[in-house]
C-alpha cells in the first residue's frame, strides 16, 4: 500500500467504521485499515474522540488532515475522487438518498444499540468480544475488568440513547417494519436506488451488520423474517467486485420503488418526529425529548449532534433548485418526512 493511501482507523464492532470501510472498498479508493487505539495505530488525535477516523497522509510519514463523522467523510471523498460515485447526478434523488442515510445513521442506530445492550445473551457476547477489538493478547484479568466496565457503561447509557422499557415496542416494531420493507425490496432490486449502491445502502449496512450478523437476538429475528436482507448485508461488506458503467444505474425519483416510498413512511413516523422534537428540546433548553411515535409517547435525552444533522438536511434542501425542491416535496408528501424540511 502506498504512503499516499488513506488510512481509516476503526473497529470491527463499530457500525460507522464498517460503513466507511465498505465505502472505500466499493469506490476502489486505496486505503490502509488500522484498529483504532491498537499497537498499530499511528493516527493523530482527531477533533473528537470517535470512530472511524479518516486520515490523509502527507507523503512524509505523517498526516496532513484527519476527520471523523461518516456522512461528511463521504461528502469529502465525493469531492476528491470521481470514480464509482455514491451520489446520483439527479440532485433531487441525491437529496432523498442523503435523508435516508441520516435515517439509518440516527434512527436505526438506536435499534442496534437497543438490542445489543438490552438482552442478556447480546450483552454478554458484546462484553466478551468488544474488549478484544484492540488487543487479542489482552491478559485475562484485564479482559474480565474490561468486560465488566463496558457492560456497565453501555447498559447505563441505554436511556440516553432512547432504549428504555417504555420505548422498547417502538424500537423493536420499527426494526421489524424496516426488515419487512427491505425484504420485499430485495425480492426485485439489488440496492436502494437501483443497480448501484448509494449513501443509504452503506448507512443501512453499517447499522444492520451487528443486528443481522453479530448480536443473537436481532440476528435470529432477521434470519427468520428477512433472509434476503441478511444476505444483502454480507454482500455490501465488500462491493469492490460490483461493476458499474459511468453514472448509469440509478432509478429516477419519479419511478421510485413502492418499497422505498414505504421506507420513507417508516422514517416519517419514527425518525422524523424524533429529530424535530430533539431540535425543539435543544432550542427550548429542555432536558428531555418528548414526542409521539406510532401513537405512543417516546422519551429520551436530547442530542446536539442530531440537531446538527437536521440542520444539514434543511440546508441541503435549501440548496436545491426550485424545480428540484418541488420534486422532493412531491416525493415526500404524506410520508411524514416532509415535516423535516420546515
Amino acid at each position: 500500500m502506498s504512503n499516499s493511501s488513506l488510512v481509516i482507523g476503526g473497529a470491527f464492532s463499530s457500525p460507522y467504521s464498517m460503513k466507511m470501510r465498505a465505502v472505500l472498498r466499493y469506490r476502489h479508493i486505496p486505503y490502509r485499515w488500522v484498529l483504532r487505539n491498537s499497537k498499530w495505530d499511528d493516527l493523530p488525535a482527531p477533533p473528537v474522540p470517535v470512530i472511524p477516523v479518516l486520515a490523509w497522509p502527507d507523503g512524509k510519514g505523517g498526516y496532513r488532515d484527519v476527520m471523523v463523522d461518516s456522512s461528511p467523510q463521504i461528502t469529502r471523498l465525493e469531492k476528491e475522487y470521481s470514480n464509482r460515485s455514491l451520489v446520483p447526478q439527479d440532485q433531487a434523488l441525491a437529496f432523498i438518498d442523503f435523508l435516508l442515510e441520516d435515517f439509518a445513521d440516527e434512527w436505526v442506530t438506536k435499534i442496534m444499540y437497543h438490542y445489543r445492550w438490552t438482552y442478556e445473551d447480546d450483552i454478554e457476547k458484546a462484553g466478551q468480544l468488544l474488549p478484544l477489538d484492540q488487543n487479542l493478547q489482552l491478559p485475562e484479568a484485564m479482559h474480565t475488568k474490561a468486560h465488566d466496565f463496558i457492560i456497565k457503561r453501555q447498559v447505563g447509557r441505554r436511556a440516553m440513547i432512547g432504549s428504555t422499557d417504555s420505548n422498547t415496542h417502538i424500537l423493536e416494531n420499527s426494526y421489524m417494519d424496516t426488515l419487512d420493507i427491505l425484504e420485499q425490496h430485495f425480492q426485485s432490486q439489488e440496492f436502494i436506488f437501483g443497480d448501484r449502491p448509494g449513501r443509504t445502502d452503506f448507512a443501512l449496512y453499517g447499522q444492520l451488520k451487528p443486528l443481522l450478523w453479530q448480536d443473537p437476538t436481532p440476528m435470529a429475528i432477521a434470519v427468520k423474517r428477512a433472509p434476503r436482507v441478511v444476505n444483502w448485508v454480507q454482500r455490501v461488506d465488500d462491493l469492490s467486485w460490483w461493476e458499474i458503467n459511468g453514472n448509469e444505474g440509478w432509478v429516477t425519483l419519479e419511478a421510485l420503488e413502492e418499497t422505498i416510498v414505504e421506507l420513507l413512511h417508516e422514517a416519517g413516523k419514527t425518525y422524523a418526529p424524533f429529530m424535530i422534537a430533539n431540535y425543539e428540546a435543544l432550542k427550548s433548553g429542555s432536558d428531555e425529548v418528548v414526542c409521539e411515535i406510532t401513537r405512543s409517547e417516546y422519551r429520551q435525552a436530547p442530542f446536539k449532534y442530531q440537531a446538527k444533522c437536521l440542520q444539514w438536511i434543511r440546508e441541503a434542501f435549501d440548496n436545491l433548485s426550485s424545480t428540484d425542491q418541488a420534486r422532493v416535496e412531491e416525493c415526500l408528501s404524506g410520508t411524514g418526512c416532509e415535516n423535516l424540511l420546515v
